[in-house]
């Protein structure tokens, strides 16, 4: 399939050998194996192992694979870069990216050890010089050492922490800085996901922010509970009506007669070719979320 859904994107602590294994049968589209903020400093090394083992061992059927390391300039980062290259996961999440020679360090070093190029970067934004420079981070694309990065993860935990924003619902005081990510991110044609909604036990105000995501124009959400894993699937998946009216646009652009036009009028509202193609991307997505459906199946 062309697209890939990244709806539902779970962290998992990799020093939980039992949430590992467990991973394995959850309905996500991403599972984050995380060394960082979820491992204690005298587990990093017992986590690195263990994640490294399981991703090697496979079995995660359809679920993209991510392991997110420690920050380069922490004493584990050079370590868990290379362990978890040769792991060989779908990408390597950096931490606390914050600007554009973040992520040739990280390439040259993988391009340096002859790490196959399927294995991509996933740029961590949540500092303060991560959102002042988040369309340079996005440009690194264009440079060979950059070539790997293909999404944005926000980490809006950390970027209260660093800018000592409020997190309130509606997430107004950070509106700006996600928005900037977002129109970065698809400057460059990369996946931008959501970050995570620290009341998992809250299921409105989860599912409000979902639905603000999805409203923004993210491509999905990071979770921290398998319990949010539904409403997140749910709200990041077009509907049937909107696939429905997506077919119908598509098909009126597509009869023959219509093919010198630019603007129509379908179902009493104006149309112009441009949302044929907006169009095509929503049953696009569809498509891809039926057939990983089959898989599971």
């Amino acid at each position: 399939m062309s697209f890939r859904p990244r709806r539902t994107a779970l962290y998992m602590p990799g020093s939980n050998a039992r949430a590992l294994e467990k991973a394995r049968n959850l309905n996500v589209d991403v599972l984050l194996l995380d060394l960082e903020d979820s491992v204690a400093l005298d587990q990093k090394e017992m986590a690195r192992d263990q994640v490294v083992e399981a991703v090697k061992a496979g079995g995660f059927g359809h679920r993209e694979v991510v392991i997110r390391i420690n920050g380069m300039n922490t004493p584990w980062g050079e370590a868990d870069l290379l362990a978890a290259a040769s792991a060989k996961p779908d990408a390597i999440a950096v931490p606390k990216v914050d600007c554009a020679e973040d992520v040739y360090v990280v390439g040259r070093k993988l391009n340096d050890a002859g790490v196959d190029q399927a294995v991509r970067i996933w740029a961590m934004m949540e500092t303060p010089g991560a959102m002042i420079r988040a369309a340079e981070i996005a440009g690194a694309v264009q440079e060979y050492h950059g070539r790997r990065l293909s999404c944005f993860v926000l980490g809006t935990n950390d970027l209260s922490k660093e800018t000592r924003t409020a997190m309130v619902p509606g997430r107004a005081p950070m509106m700006p800085w996600l928005m900037q990510c977002l129109a970065a991110a698809r400057m460059s044609d990369l996946t931008i996901l959501d970050g995570v909604f620290n009341q998992f036990n809250d299921a409105e105000g989860f599912v409000a922010e979902c639905e603000q995501g999805a409203q923004m124009g993210m491509d999905g959400k990071t979770i921290i509970h398998p319990k949010q894993i539904e409403d997140c699937n749910r709200i990041f998946s077009p509907s049937a009506e909107e696939i429905a009216s997506c077919r119908t646009i598509i098909d009126a652009f597509d009869a023959p007669e219509n093919q010198s036009k630019n603007v129509m009028t379908i179902n009493g509202k104006m149309v112009e070719r441009l949302h044929a193609e907006m169009a095509r991307r929503v049953v696009e997505i569809a498509d891809a979320i039926a057939k990983r459906d089959e898989q599971k199946s």
